[in-house]
C-alpha cells in the first residue's frame, strides 16, 4: 500500500502571514490525519517562514500516524530530529535561502557526510530517507550510505507529464528499480498532484510513500480538505 503523509508547510505559511494560530496547524494534521492521511510531513527551515522549531515538538505529540522531519542536516536540525525522534527524517540539500527544493543530493560526492548523519538518525531508531534526482548512481551510492529509503525528486516528472507521460516516468522507473534492487524504500514527492499521481503509482506500484503539500492545500481550496484528501488516496490505491 502507498501512503499519502501530507505536508502542512503551506498551512503554517498562512498562519504567519498574520501572526497567531489561525490556521491552528497542530489542528490541521490532526484534520488531515482523521480526513485519511497516513502521515503528517513538515520541512522547518532556518528562517522559519513556514513551520516553527516550536511547531515540532507539539506535532509530535498530537500525530497518531507516520511523522516526517525534513530538510538540510545542519548541527541544529539534527539535534531537533533527535530530541523529536520522528517516524522518519528526510534528508534534503536544501540551502537556507531557497524557496523550496529543487534538486536531490550528490549522493556520491557526499557518500561520507550523508553516511555520518544516516549512521546518527539509525542508531536513534529513526527511519531515515535521502532526497535524490531520478539516477541509479544516486539511488544506489544511498543505499551505500545506510539509507533506509529514498525519495524521489518528482518535479521534472510533473513538468514533462503533460507532453508525453511515458518519456516523463521513464527515469523514475529506472530509479525506482535500482532502489528495490537494492533493498531500499522508495518514497516519492515534490509537484505531484490529481493531475499525475495516479499515472506515477500505475508505473511504479510498489512506491511506499507519497509527500504532498502545496497542490495538496490548492485543491483543498476548491474542494474542501477532507474531499482533496479523499481524492489523492483514489490516485494511489
Amino acid at each position: 500500500m502507498t501512503r499519502l503523509s501530507v505536508n502542512i508547510n503551506k498551512v503554517a505559511t498562512i498562519r504567519n502571514a498574520r501572526g497567531g494560530n489561525n490556521p491552528d496547524v497542530i489542528k490541521v494534521a490532526m484534520d488531515c490525519e482523521r480526513f485519511g492521511a497516513d502521515g503528517i510531513t513538515v520541512h522547518p527551515r532556518p528562517d522559519e517562514r513556514h513551520i516553527r522549531r516550536a511547531d515540532v515538538p507539539l506535532l509530535k505529540n498530537a500525530v497518531t500516524t507516520e511523522f516526517n522531519i525534513e530538510g538540510y542536516p545542519s548541527r541544529d536540525f539534527i539535534d531537533l530530529v533527535l530530541s523529536v525522534k520522528p517516524t522518519q527524517v528526510t534528508l534534503v540539500p536544501d540551502s537556507p535561502a531557497q524557496i523550496t527544493s529543487n534538486a536531490g543530493w550528490d549522493t556520491i560526492s557526499k557518500l561520507d557526510f550523508l553516511t555520518d548523519v544516516v549512521g546518527a538518525f539509525r542508531t536513534a531508531g529513526i527511519r531515515t530517507s535521502i532526497f535524490v534526482d531520478a539516477d541509479r548512481r544516486f539511488v544506489e551510492y544511498a543505499a551505500k550510505a545506510g539509507a533506509d529509503r529514498v525519495e524521489l525528486y518528482t518535479e521534472p516528472y510533473a513538468s514533462a507529464y503533460p507532453s508525453d507521460p511515458e518519456k516523463a516516468v521513464a527515469p523514475f522507473v529506472t530509479a525506482a528499480e535500482a532502489a528495490r534492487e537494492c533493498g531500499l524504500g522508495l518514497n516519492a514527492g515534490h509537484d505531484l498532484s490529481l493531475v499525475n499521481l495516479r499515472f506515477l503509482k500505475e508505473r511504479i506500484p510498489w512506491i511506499d510513500e507519497v509527500s504532498i503539500g502545496h497542490a495538496l492545500i490548492c485543491d483543498a481550496l476548491y474542494l474542501g480538505l477532507e474531499e482533496t484528501i479523499k481524492q489523492y488516496r483514489k490516485c494511489i490505491q
